[in-house]
Parts: structure tokens; sequence; C-alpha cells
């Protein structure tokens, strides 16, 4: 009984670490989506839920700015302007000593003008000569920034960077290279365990063989045939249904194969008694054997999507660039070179395409497994 325990206890320690270690950078992913680009360039998201000491740099507003109050130029303002929260506990007028300063203390430039600072970042220059310059100077703060999240990221990601287009893009290609193999796989598996004619077992045996065949290979051979058949009926190989083909193509042996591994658990004499009622094959397929393939079908349907959405190569290959093809994964390789510096975009950017995945396996994970072991006994 200790022996059991413990393994028990053992295999749930396992299963735990595996679901902290698949969550953790997940949820971290979300968290940095929502932060502010400043603050996600100087710390990490598990600071996100705590106040954090941050440095930055601000300037004070020009001459137009300025009034005369007696013998004296004022320019007061906001280093923060429009954005609020921070509180300054330090500041400093020159890089070499960004925090000589407490709040509420005066602090001179080198031009003689005079600056005070107070912790919500007002602050008041004072110049006894009218100010000259139209920009104004440069103040370093120390400041603590209290937890904050924002969807500017998301805003600018979706609708300036063009993610959004490419979100549409994706689920274009995504939701027919998932339902067309499943359609023809069903049928085709169902063939392959139920009925009986010439060369089935070659047939299975070709299937079984070309899983192995790597999908790098057959790429440009495949995409010079859609050439030749697109310049015979006048449709570009580079286009929706091109791709769709590819992608049925490539999944149908994978498709068809876990499929017939389902279907052939299935009891023979449920089989036998539909045909001594009078059913026909068709009608076998379609009664009893759909109802009873639900979990095989929402795996196989999880895997293509998935594999299909995640797709990089494949869309490459059978997709042009232009806007109104490009696909999510390929959008989001363009951002990695050109927006590289931009943690916010990139982050972002990956969790939008992250989202769609999970939710189809979050809402038919009560099928996957199912479906996946289903083949594996007998009965």
């Amino acid at each position: 009984m200790k022996t059991i325990r413990l393994s028990s206890l053992f295999s749930q320690l396992l299963l735990l670490i595996f679901v902290i270690a698949w969550i953790a950078p997940t949820f971290g992913l979300f968290i940095s989506s929502l932060r502010d680009k400043d603050v996600l360039a100087i710390s990490g998201w598990w600071t996100s839920f705590t106040t954090t000491e941050v440095n930055e740099i601000y300037r004070t507003e020009g001459k137009d700015a300025q009034v005369k109050e007696g013998d004296y130029y004022f320019i007061k303002s906001n280093l923060f302007g429009e954005e609020k929260g921070k509180e300054i506990f330090r500041f400093g007028v020159t890089s070499k000593n960004i925090d000589e300063y407490q709040v509420g203390e005066s602090a001179l430039f080198k031009d003689g003008t005079e600056i005070t600072v107070l912790e919500n970042g007002d602050y008041i220059w004072k110049s006894q000569k009218e100010f000259k310059k139209k920009k104004g100077k440069r103040v370093f703060i120390s400041a603590k920034s209290p937890p904050s999240f924002t969807l500017d990221n998301y805003k600018e990601v979706l609708f300036k960077e063009g993610l959004g287009q490419a979100f549409l893009n994706t689920f274009a290609v995504a939701l027919p290279s998932t339902l067309i193999p499943l359609i023809i796989c069903s049928f085709f598996a169902y063939a392959l365990t139920w009925m009986k004619f010439y060369g089935r077992d070659i047939l299975l045996a070709t299937i079984i063989a070309s899983l192995v065949v790597p999908l790098q290979m057959s790429l440009i051979p495949i995409l010079t045939i859609y050439n030749d058949f697109g310049a015979l009926f006048g449709v570009a190989a580079k286009s929706y249904p091109g791709i769709w083909m590819a992608h049925t193509g490539f999944g149908l042996a994978s498709t068809t194969f876990l499929l017939w591994n389902f279907l052939k658990s299935l009891p023979q004499e449920m089989m036998e008694a539909a045909k001594v009622d009078g059913a026909t094959h068709y009608d076998t397929f379609i009664k009893i054997v759909v109802p009873l393939s639900i979990p095989a079908f929402a795996s196989i349907f999880i895997l293509q999507f998935l594999w299909v959405w995640n797709d990089l190569l494949v869309g490459l290959v059978f997709l042009d660039k232009h806007p109104s093809e490009i696909i999510l994964t390929a959008k989001l390789k363009e951002l990695l070179g050109s927006r590289g510096e931009n943690w916010e975009i990139l982050t972002t950017g990956a969790f939008v395409s992250m989202t769609v995945p999970l939710f189809i396996f979050f809402s038919l994970q009560r099928y996957f497994i199912r479906g996946l072991v289903a083949g594996s006994i007998k009965g």
C-alpha cells in the first residue's frame, strides 16, 4: 500500500510540475502583453503585481509654456503628462547623478535656472531671464511605479501592424485545411476498416509508409505541379485553394491512420447487426460510426488545426506575403525582423497567435485523451 501511495504521489507531483512548466510561460506572455513598453524593457513579468522602482528621463516644457510673475519667469507643468500613478522620490538634472535631489528640493541647471520637482510629477522651473529655447531641459527621476496594465499593445498590433488581417487570413487557411482532410479521412478510414476490397492492406501499408516522408522534400515538387495545373485552368497556385490542397495532402496520411486505429476498436458485432438489419455502409457510417467516433474526430481536429495554425513553412511556400494572404506566423516573422527590439509588440503578437489554439484545445480537451487512447485497447 505504501508503494502504491508513493508512486501515486510521485506521479501527481510530476504531473503538477509539467502543468506549472507549461502554464507559467503562457501566463507570463499574457501579462507581458498587457504591460507598458517602458516597464517591460526593464523588469520581468513577475514584478508586474508589485510596486517597482524605475529610473526614467523626462523633458520639461519649452519657452512657449512660460509665464511671467513679478521679476521671474516660470514654467509650470507635470513631467508625466496624462500618465498618472507614479510617485517620484528622487530626481536629478545630470546623467552623472540622476538621484541627487529629493522631491521638493530645488536643483540648479548649468544656465542658472532653478527647478523644483514634486512627488506627483509637478514641477516649477524658475528663471530670472526669459526662456529662449523651444525645447525644455532633461530631468532624471527615480520613482515608484504601481502595477498597471494597458490594452494599447493589442490596439497597435491588431490595427497598426496588420496582425488583425493576418489573424483572419490564418482562419481562412486553418478551418478548410482541417475540415477537408477530416471529412476525407473519415470515409477513407471507414473503408479501410470495415469494407473488404482488393488491395486494402497494400493501401494501408502505403499510408503508413508515407508518414515517414519528410514534408520539406515534397514542397517544391508539389508547388511545381500546382503551377502546371494552375496554368492549365487559369488559377494561381499560390492561393487559398492551393494551400488547402497542400495541407490536406500533407495531413491526410496521419489523420487517416489515427482514425483507422480508433475505428478498428469498435465492436464488430455492432457492424454485423447493422448489416443484418439491412443498413448500407453509408447508413452504418452516418448513424453508428460517426456518433461513436466524436472523441476521435475531436482529437484529429485538434491535432490538424494546431499543426496548420502554427505552420510557417507551407504558408511561405504556397501563399504570397501581401496583406490579403499573409498568415499569422509569417507576419510574426516579419515583426521579429523589423520590430525585434519592441518586446511589447512581439509578446502581444505571440499571445494573439496562441488564443485560438488555446480555445480549441480547452473546448475539446475532454474528448482529446479519450480519442487518443480509445484505439489502444479492445472493447
